[in-house]
C-alpha cells in the first residue's frame, strides 16, 4: 500500500469514528452525529478498495481503516485502565491499540473477500460490500462476548437512513450506509475515467462505465428518496400507553472515591438516601452501583427506612447496587421497590463487561495489573421480566447493555408483556469527560428508533436524560454535576418490525441474507 493511501485511510477511519459523536467543540456541536460524514468516510475506504491491486492489498486497506476507526472510537478505554485502573500508561496505550487492531481483522477479512468477489457492475458489488461490512460489524458486536460500540449505523439518528431503524435495526442501516459509500466511490471512479482494479473484468465492456453511473444513482435514489416519499405516520408502529412521572438521580461521585468507605461510599449513601426519600414522582431511579456496597454492608436500618418510606408514599424506586455473597457469587443489579404493595423486584445484569465484570480465560494476569473492585460477577438471565409501575412495564438495563439491541428484543416476544419504557442505569465515571458519554447517548437513541420506545437514563456523572420514542432528548442534566432531573416520560406499546423479528430470530435473518448473497457471488465469480 502506498504511504499516501495509508495516511488517507487513517484519516478516513478517524472521520468514521467522529461521525457517531463529534468529539470537538469546533464546527459542530460536541456529541452530534454526522451521517453524511460517515458515508463519506466509507466512500474513501471504498475508493481504496476499488484501486487495490490484490485481495491482500484490499485486506490491508480494510484493516488499516478499521484500526484507525476503532482506536479513535474507544480511545477512552485508556482513561479507565490508566487513570482509574492504575495500569501503566504505555501498557494502556498498547492495550487499546491491540484491541482495535484485533477487532479490525474482521474488516480486513471482508474487504479482501469483497475484492475476490466484486467483478460485477455497480449495484451488485455495492450491495455485496454493504452486506459484507454488516457481517464484520455483527461479528464484532456479537462474537467473543461482542463489542459493537461505534458501528456506522449509529451516525444515522437523523437523515434518510434513520427511517429504516424500526425495520432493520442498526446493523441494517450500517449495511445501507456502506453500500451507499461504495456506490459513490464507483460513480466517482467512472466519472474520473480511471477503471477500478476490482471491477476490471466488468469494465472491459464499453458500456459498463455508463451502467455504473446510471445504476449507481438509481440505487442511491431508491434508498434516499423512499423515506421522503412515505408519510412519517406510516412508519409509526407504536401507540401511547400513558405517561409516568420520573425523578432521575445523578450523584457525581468521583470514580477514584466511589468504592472508598471513608469518602465516596459515605457520600453516596447519604446523598442517595436523601434524594430517594425526597422524590415526589411515581418513579425515582438511582444509577448503576449508586449504593456501592452489598446489602449486608449498609448501615443498620438504612434499607428498611428506604423501603418503608417508598411503600408508604405509594411510589416506586429503581436502585443500582451489587448483590450476592462469597458463596453464591456477586451480581451487578437493579433492585426495584414497588410502593403500595411492599414488593421488591430484582434485575441482574446479563451482558457483562470483559475485564471489568468478568475475567476471560487466560487473562487474570492482566486484570491483576489493575485495581478494579468486584471484577468477576455472575451473569443474569436473558429477557428478564419488566418491572410493573402504574400501568407501565419498565425494562431495566445496566451500562452498555443497551448496545445489544438483539438482546433487548428478547423481551418483546410476548407483545402483551413487552416493555413500554426502557430504563438504563450507568456509571460512565470510568471514562471521565470524554466522547464515551455522547456515544452512549447515541446508542440509547438508536434503540428508541428501533423499538419506538422511550429511554430514561440515570447515570453517576452523565448523561442523565429522558429520551422519547423518536430519539429526541426531552430533558437532561449537565454532565459532571450533582443533580436531580424531574420529568415525564410517555410509554409506548406495539411492535416495530425489528422488535418482532429480532425477538424471535435474533440477528439470524441478517446473517442468512449475508451468507446467501455471498454464496451467490461466490458461485458467479469469474
Amino acid at each position: 500500500m502506498f504511504p499516501g493511501r495509508g495516511v488517507l485511510l487513517l484519516l478516513a477511519g478517524a472521520l468514521h469514528a467522529a461521525s457517531t459523536a463529534w468529539p470537538f467543540d469546533l464546527g459542530f456541536a460536541r456529541g452530534q452525529t454526522l451521517w453524511l460524514l460517515q458515508i463519506a468516510a466509507m466512500g474513501l475506504l471504498a475508493l481504496a478498495l476499488l484501486r487495490a491491486r490484490s485481495a491482500r492489498h484490499a485486506f490491508a486497506a480494510g484493516w488499516w481503516f478499521g484500526t484507525s476507526f476503532l482506536s479513535c472510537t474507544f480511545w477512552w478505554l485508556f482513561v479507565a485502565m490508566h487513570t482509574y485502573g492504575g495500569l501503566a500508561a504505555p501498557l494502556a496505550v498498547v492495550a487499546v491499540l491491540s484491541l482495535a487492531a484485533l477487532l479490525a481483522l474482521y474488516f480486513g477479512l471482508v474487504c479482501g473477500l469483497w475484492w475476490r468477489l466484486a467483478h460485477y457492475p455497480a449495484r451488485p458489488s455495492a450491495l455485496l460490500f454493504g452486506l459484507l461490512w454488516m457481517m464484520a460489524e455483527m461479528a464484532r458486536g456479537t462474537w467473543l462476548t461482542g463489542f459493537g460500540w461505534g458501528a456506522g449505523g449509529y451516525a444515522h439518528l437523523a437523515g434518510p437512513l434513520a427511517f429504516y431503524a424500526p425495520w432493520v435495526g442498526v446493523y441494517g442501516i450500517t449495511a445501507l450506509a456502506a453500500g451507499l459509500g461504495m456506490v459513490l466511490a464507483q460513480v466517482a471512479g467512472a466519472l474520473s475515467g480511471v477503471p477500478s482494479t476490482a471491477n476490471a473484468r466488468s469494465l472491459a465492456r464499453p458500456d459498463d462505465g455508463k451502467l455504473q453511473r446510471v445504476g449507481g444513482w438509481v440505487w442511491v435514489a431508491l434508498i434516499v428518496t423512499l423515506p421522503l416519499a412515505v408519510p412519517a405516520s406510516w412508519n409509526e408502529w407504536t401507540r401511547s400507553s400513558g405517561s409516568l412521572s420520573v425523578t432521575l438521580l445523578q450523584g457525581n461521585i468521583p470514580q477514584n472515591e466511589k468504592f472508598e468507605m471513608g469518602t465516596g461510599v459515605a457520600r453516596a449513601l447519604a446523598w442517595y438516601q436523601t434524594e430517594l426519600l425526597a422524590a415526589k414522582t411515581a418513579l425515582v431511579v438511582a444509577p448503576e452501583t449508586a449504593l456501592p456496597v452489598l446489602p449486608l454492608q449498609l448501615p443498620e436500618g438504612y434499607w428498611d427506612t428506604l423501603r418503608a418510606a417508598i411503600d408508604s408514599a405509594d411510589r416506586s424506586a429503581m436502585i443500582g447496587m451489587p448483590l450476592g455473597d462469597e458463596v453464591q457469587g456477586y451480581s451487578n443489579s437493579v433492585v426495584g421497590l414497588v410502593g403500595g404493595v411492599a414488593q421488591a423486584l430484582r434485575y441482574d445484569k446479563h451482558h457483562l463487561v470483559p475485564f471489568g465484570e468478568f475475567i476471560p480465560p487466560l487473562f487474570r494476569w492482566f486484570t491483576a495489573l489493575m485495581h478494579i473492585p468486584l471484577g468477576d460477577f455472575n451473569r443474569g438471565a436473558l429477557g428478564q421480566a419488566s418491572f410493573a409501575v402504574q400501568g407501565q412495564r419498565l425494562a431495566p438495563n445496566i451500562c452498555y447493555e443497551d448496545l445489544f439491541g438483539e438482546e433487548l428484543a428478547a423481551r418483546f416476544k410476548d407483545a402483551t408483556n413487552a416493555p413500554t419504557i426502557f430504563v438504563n442505569v450507568s456509571n460512565l465515571a470510568w471514562f471521565g469527560d470524554t466522547v464515551a458519554v455522547d456515544q452512549h447517548v447515541a446508542i440509547s437513541r438508536m434503540r428508541t428508533l428501533e423499538f419506538q420506545r422511550p429511554f430514561v437514563r440515570a447515570t453517576n456523572t452523565g448523561a442523565t436524560a429522558i429520551l422519547d420514542h423518536q430519539g429526541q432528548t426531552r430533558a437532561a442534566l449537565a454532565r459532571l454535576t450533582e443533580g436531580v432531573l424531574v420529568g415525564e416520560v410517555q410509554g409506548r406499546e406495539g411492535l416495530t418490525p425489528f422488535a418482532w423479528w429480532a425477538a424471535r430470530f435474533g440477528l439470524w435473518p441478517l446473517w442468512l441474507l449475508c451468507l446467501g448473497v455471498v454464496a451467490w457471488a461466490w458461485r458467479r465469480r469469474t
